[in-house]
């Protein structure tokens, strides 16, 4: 499978902006979930429990949207689903795939004492599930508009915006 730089790119400046919109939120997420979990603070201190946690935490996570949006770009034209529907389907997957990895974390991450227990808890996994929509939608949108010919992008929504259910009203009118 041929890889396209410049798509790729596009995608890793998608998924990084997903990111950012993910971590800006959190401190909401946190109020509205009743939940202290934190992607940065996990992967921060993974690396360091000095204050220096969170630039770090929060510089894996850009990372880490940025790798994903650059799979995501290469990966999304294979998806036989509608484009808007490709952001969020594939972070909610990446989501319930990598969840019974949190039992790792529950035990052997290094700031595991600061930190709520994940696996198990219903509220973390609501919130991650959240997070990965919110993510999946930006990286699904902005990825859409930053790769797709104007043309193209016609022709796949023509269909979605037809309410008649067969495309066109033309193709309507003359059935």
């Amino acid at each position: 499978m041929p890889v396209d730089a410049t798509q790729t790119l596009r995608g890793a400046l998608a998924g990084a902006v997903g990111a950012a919109v993910w971590a800006a939120q959190t401190p909401l997420d946190r109020r509205v979930f009743g939940c202290e979990f934190d992607d940065v603070e996990l992967l921060g201190k993974a690396v360091t429990r000095a204050p220096a946690w969170r630039p770090v935490g929060l510089a894996l996570h850009l990372t880490n949207g940025a790798l994903f949006g650059a799979l995501y770009a290469n990966l999304t034209s294979k998806m036989p689903l509608p484009s808007w529907a490709r952001g969020p389907f594939a972070a909610t997957v990446e989501n319930f795939v990598t969840w019974p990895l949190m039992g790792v974390s529950d035990r052997a991450h290094p700031a595991r004492k600061q930190m709520p227990p994940l696996l198990l808890n219903t509220r973390a996994l609501a919130q991650s599930t959240w997070r990965h929509l919110l993510f999946g939608v930006i990286l699904g949108e902005l990825e859409r508009r930053l790769n797709t010919e104007p043309a193209a992008e016609l022709l796949e929504y023509e269909q979605v915006v037809s309410p008649n259910g067969h495309g066109s009203l033309e193709h309507a009118i003359s059935a």
